[in-house]
């Protein structure tokens, strides 16, 4: 049975359809491919999916469904792990195909801020930026064998990285979520995962230390 919460071509036609465009099927088959890049151990295409299911759990509080949906898609398209550019070309490229689907410019400008939230560090601005983060970022408060799985697969993408280089970085961007008031900033998430997301990133943090 088809699941409709998967980076499919059924949920992209239903999203063009929202969106009251094309079929785009070339966009599509693009970003499979993009997802599907040799050396994507995180940011592939089951991380977009798993984003759509979290999204399809809290859609009734996102202010626009659609913006957001496509900025998923999005927003992790261009991935380069060395590079320090990679939310602004992934929503460089949102903003272009929105573009070509002759898309108002507020709402192009929107989606561009969406994808560009996803590099967590700065305070989203819209409550459905702060959804969109709690979304990308539900994988810290997974249990504990996903989340290892998901700290494998980061070090994966990384493993150009020298050992000692990689876990002082790593434990760096580990403690500034760690050292937040709140790492989720919306429910489901907050009362779903917050304390997890806390044990997770504490364990890894001793870990890596250790």
């Amino acid at each position: 049975m088809l699941d409709e919460s998967e980076m499919n071509p059924e949920r992209w036609a239903r999203l063009m359809a929202l969106w009251d465009f094309g079929d785009n099927t070339e966009t599509y088959r693009s970003l499979v491919s993009s997802y599907s890049e040799k050396g994507r151990y995180y940011h592939s295409r089951e991380h977009v999916s798993a984003c759509l299911r979290h999204l399809d759990r809290c859609v009734s509080d996102i202010q626009s469904p659609r913006e957001v949906e496509l900025a998923l898609w999005f927003h992790d398209a261009i991935y380069k792990p060395l590079s320090g550019k990679n939310e602004k070309k992934s929503a460089d490229w949102a903003r272009s195909f929105l573009l070509e689907n002759d898309t108002f410019n507020d709402t192009v400008d929107r989606v561009h801020r969406l994808i560009m939230v996803t590099e967590h560090n700065a305070p989203a601005k819209t409550n459905d930026e702060s959804l969109l983060v709690d979304i990308d970022l539900a994988v810290l408060g997974a249990d504990p064998a996903t989340y290892q799985i998901f700290e494998e697969g980061v070090r994966s993408e990384y493993k150009m990285v020298p050992w000692p280089l990689y876990r002082k970085k790593r434990v760096e961007v580990l403690k500034g979520f760690l050292d937040r008031p709140r790492i989720f900033q919306n429910e489901p998430f907050l009362t779903d995962r917050e304390q997890q997301a806390r044990k997770n990133l504490a364990a890894a943090i001793s870990k890596l230390e250790g």
